[in-house]
């Protein structure tokens, strides 16, 4: 399958379209602020949990940002 964007690459246009910093989604979330660089990075992955919490904060679907679907 090739995705137009990365994982990394949708969570960081979905946090740029919401004008919130990667401190302020890290405090969303309860996870450090490098966390979040590193998942838009793509060096690291969320968890499950984290994952929903992203697509219930971000109103879009796991899939969507997983790549599956546009």
């Amino acid at each position: 399958m090739n995705n137009k964007y990365t994982f990394g690459e949708r969570l960081r246009e979905l946090r740029q379209e919401r004008h919130i910093g990667q401190i302020g989604l890290a405090k969303e979330l309860d996870v450090g602020k490098s966390v979040i660089s590193l998942w838009e990075q793509n060096k690291c992955e969320p968890t499950l949990s984290k994952l929903i919490a992203l697509s219930t904060f971000f109103g879009v679907s796991i899939d969507y940002l997983a790549g599956l679907e546009n």
